[in-house]
């Protein structure tokens, strides 16, 4: 007769565990809903963070050193920034008005043959002839040569959707300012929004975890600005030199593809030697183009040794102190799961798991060893 109620007991467990998990999984589900519908805000939150952590050694400095108040420091900090953004801008915005205007007006038919003589020019200099690479694309199956396949007819098309979305982006960079001016003039707002969700026992080794981490994060940023800043004047050098048209547009736009991990470089690289050798379509190739071409790819070979053994070493043992081979294996394992911008945000990222697995599980033999450094 024991065994019924026994029997009634579990059944009643089980449904009651069954619904809980059923609630558990639409609590989360509403959750992930309700993070994807806004999106846009988090990726303003975590620009406007980026903002603020580059922007606070700037108003540390007015507050200590020139002893300005916290809201003037931030002000003045706030404009310096946006002052360098409007540059940057005023940089691409002629260059796209003007490359705009004659795309409207581009014989698609024209470029198109401009760049085939080029591809023929490249097969004949390399020893060979058009004949014998259109064999091999026959027998490849391939009707048409690779420059007939390229669609250039879609660039005009791509350009006024850029327009577009950068017209549409004034909101997200006003929304972007506006929360970082906060960010920075209380740097504790973003604190008490995290130990909101802390408890209390926990609120002191959190607060300690977020300092070393704004600390490490900033420097990180800053580091990366630099290297930024080497690799834009190493390569508008190599421009101007070579005698490229809108030299210092190209050189931001390449360095700032070092963001990138890895791959970064050689995107821009890749950019930088095309657009050296469609500036100068039309040219001889042997004499004009392949001359300034290889001195483009020497400016880039010495800017990539300079940036793998200066700025990045500086950037990984000062900001985020952590091996190159620790950031390598983290950078391709994070590129691997979650793509590019897995790549751009692991290593900002990996410092901040350091940090707390060292403020949380400081006795721990492997978290020792990966935070021994820190």
């Amino acid at each position: 007769m024991s065994k019924v109620p026994e029997r009634k007991i579990n059944s009643k467990m089980i449904s009651q565990g069954i619904l809980r998990a059923v609630g558990i999984i639409l609590g989360v589900a509403l959750v992930l809903y309700f993070l994807w519908q806004i999106q846009s805000v988090i990726a303003y939150l975590a620009i406007a963070a980026v903002i603020a952590l580059i922007g606070r050694p700037i108003v540390l400095f007015l507050r200590r050193k020139l002893k300005l108040p916290n809201t003037l420091a931030v002000i003045l900090t706030m404009i310096f920034m946006v002052a360098i953004l409007a540059g940057i801008i005023s940089l691409f915005v002629p260059l796209i008005s003007e490359q705009g205007k004659n795309l409207a007006l581009l014989d698609i038919d024209k470029l198109q043959g401009n760049i085939n003589t080029l591809y023929k020019e490249i097969t004949e200099f390399i020893g060979a002839s058009p004949e014998v690479v259109g064999e091999i694309l026959q027998e490849s199956e391939l009707e048409k040569t690779l420059v007939d396949r390229l669609d250039i007819g879609f660039i005009p098309n791509f350009l006024n959707s850029f327009l577009n979305v950068l017209s549409s982006a004034s909101i997200g960079l006003f929304s972007v300012l506006f929360i970082s001016f906060f960010f920075l003039k209380d740097s504790n707002l973003f604190q008490r929004g995290i130990l909101a969700f802390v408890p209390q026992n926990k609120e002191t080794r959190t607060v300690n975890s977020i300092d070393k981490i704004n600390n490490l994060l900033s420097r990180y940023f800053v580091g990366l600005l630099l290297q930024i800043f080497i690799l834009f004047v190493i390569y508008t050098i190599t421009l101007l030199i070579v005698g490229i048209e809108n030299a210092i547009v190209i050189a931001f736009l390449c360095a700032l593809f070092n963001i990138i991990p890895y791959v970064g470089p050689i995107i821009g690289g890749a950019i930088m030697i095309v657009l050296t050798m469609t500036s100068n379509l039309g040219m001889d190739f042997s004499t004009v183009i392949l001359p300034k071409t290889g001195y483009v790819l020497i400016g880039l070979v010495v800017g990539q040794l300079v940036d793998n053994f200066f700025s990045q070493p500086f950037i990984f043992s000062n900001s985020v102190k952590s091996h190159p081979l620790e950031i390598f294996l983290i950078i391709i394992i994070a590129g691997l799961l979650f793509g590019v911008v897995g790549m751009i945000i692991a290593v900002p990222g990996y410092t901040a798991i350091k940090v707390i697995l060292k403020e949380f599980l400081a006795e721990n033999k492997l978290v020792k060893s990966l935070t021994k450094t820190l």
